[in-house]
């Protein structure tokens, strides 16, 4: 059989790329053609299992169907569990994604075989969700071990994987998963309208894809929870949300999503349940410390400084009567300045980047202070501030846009414009929906039967509902005899 007419075609396909491997294999008196593309093709395995079987059998596939052809690749290859049989243009995509085809000209197909390199990270500890106590198992950049993670966790048969694929070139797999009688049918309906709709070249990462997947587009505020841990992930779904997988990126996506899942941990699960109270107490204290201090700051310097007590207004004219500039400009330069510190030390190497902070923190600071540039009140207003925002890592974004509006607000009304800005972004929170789910329950509305994993956590056995916060069935989680 002349296989040159396939090759050209194939070459053709592919541009002439260099990395498309195409070789004839001899079997009895036919000839047949592998193709693989050779960075993501297993050439070992390939040799293995498809090559030296062939070579050995002296197979002749002449006169032979598509079935008989399939029929004698199995028998040979008995290391295949199952061979694909395509046309040319499904060949061609499966190729690029790292799939090995035999082509048969006798019926004009191609066979093909899941012979993908191995390489991959190993299974870790997340960088980005530390634990005292817990699994230590974080997601990688490979779908298929991610998905293993979650099976794992949840080993039944509701658990169900959709897989689909997203982007023109990149081909991703995506995959949406969720438990069959826990998810509510119409937020995985429209999860899944939401990520057939996309129509991009290419999703290099999973963050790609959540513009796609916001109720509210133009909205700064987090609207798609994430996470690299397979047992939040795996409790997540257990309580009625949909997950999004996406091949090569160790982030999965959960939805829907309330503010109140940013102000808790996966650690408040493994310790006490006042214990975790407490943490997430102070979540929130610091968040309002980060978004609030710089602004009541200028405030009340600016506006309301009879409101200070005598001995602290004293101290704080001494410390910034040299200053040249107005409170609320050098608050907003020792902001920004924090913010282009953070920056840098983030894409520094990291063992610059700690030189970097400490040079930053305390050599410019310290040196800006002595100049009269900047008073040392306001150097501490924003390091409280700064500190106060790694409380919330998962909404740094959010909190650093929001201290800046709300001390461009306190700068030109004082107080009365700071809890005016404030009102304003809680009548928005509140009216927020997030796939049926209001963002900021169980508090708004008040949902009491929630509350009992809101700020202050009950114990495990006490929560014998899934939550009423958003869309789910089966409300039952658990049964010990009391349940309402």
């Amino acid at each position: 059989m002349n296989t040159e007419p396939v090759k050209l075609k194939l070459r053709a396909t592919f541009h002439d790329t260099g990395d498309l491997l195409l070789r004839d294999i001899p079997c009895g008196g036919d000839t047949l053609l592998l193709c693989y593309i050779d960075s993501l093709t297993d050439k070992l395995l390939l040799e293995q299992d498809i090559i030296s079987p062939l070579l050995a059998e002296g197979l002749s596939f002449c006169g032979c169907g598509e079935e008989d052809v399939r029929e004698k690749l199995l028998a040979a290859t008995a290391f295949c569990q199952d061979i694909a049989v395509l046309e040319f243009e499904d060949a061609v995509e499966k190729i690029a994604a790292g799939d090995a085809a035999l082509y048969a000209g006798e019926c004009d197909r191609f066979f093909m075989f899941s012979q993908r390199t191995a390489e991959k990270r190993s299974v870790a500890e997340p960088p980005t969700s530390t634990v005292l106590k817990g699994p230590r198992e974080g997601f990688i950049e490979e779908i298929k071990t991610n998905t293993a993670l979650i099976r794992r966790r949840i080993r039944s048969a509701d658990l169900v994987f959709e897989n689909l694929t997203v982007g023109r070139f990149s081909a991703t797999p995506v995959t949406i998963a969720y438990v069959h009688g826990i998810a509510d049918p119409a937020v995985v309906e429209k999860v899944r309208e939401k990520l057939l709709a996309v129509d991009i070249d290419g999703v290099p990462d999973g963050a790609a894809l959540v513009p796609y997947l916001e109720e509210r587009s133009r909205s700064f505020f987090k609207q798609v929870g994430n996470t690299e841990k397979p047992d939040v992930a795996a409790a997540k779904l257990l309580e009625g949300r949909v997950a999004v997988i996406t091949d090569g990126s160790p982030i999965v996506l959960t939805l829907p999503f309330l503010l109140l899942e940013d102000m808790q941990d996966g650690y408040d699960y493994y310790s006490g349940d006042w214990r975790a109270a407490f943490s997430r107490i102070f979540r929130v204290l610091g968040a309002a410390l980060t978004v609030l201090l710089p602004a009541g700051y200028v405030a009340l310097q600016s506006y309301h400084f009879h409101l200070l007590p005598i001995k602290f207004l004293v101290t704080l004219v001494g410390a910034t009567s040299s200053i040249p500039f107005p409170p609320a400009v050098e608050m907003l330069f020792v902001l920004l300045l924090f913010e282009v510190l953070n920056e840098a030390s983030m894409r520094m190497p990291r063992y610059l980047g700690v030189s970097l902070s400490i040079v930053g923190a305390i050599v410019l600071g310290d040196t800006a202070v002595k100049a009269g540039l900047i008073s040392s009140p306001a150097v501490l207003v924003t390091a409280l501030s700064s500190i106060g925002i790694f409380c919330v890592p998962d909404q740094v974004g959010t909190l650093s846009i929001l201290r800046i509006v709300f001390l461009s607000a306190s700068a030109v009304l004082g107080l009365f414009g700071m809890i005016a800005v404030l009102a304003v972004t809680l009548c928005y929170l509140a009216s927020m929906q997030n796939y049926g789910a209001p963002y900021l329950a169980p508090y708004a509305p008040r949902i009491s039967t929630d509350l009992k994993d809101g700020m202050l956590k009950a114990a495990g056995k006490d929560m014998t509902t899934r939550p009423l916060s958003f869309p789910n069935r089966n409300r039952t989680r658990q049964n010990n005899g009391d349940n309402v």
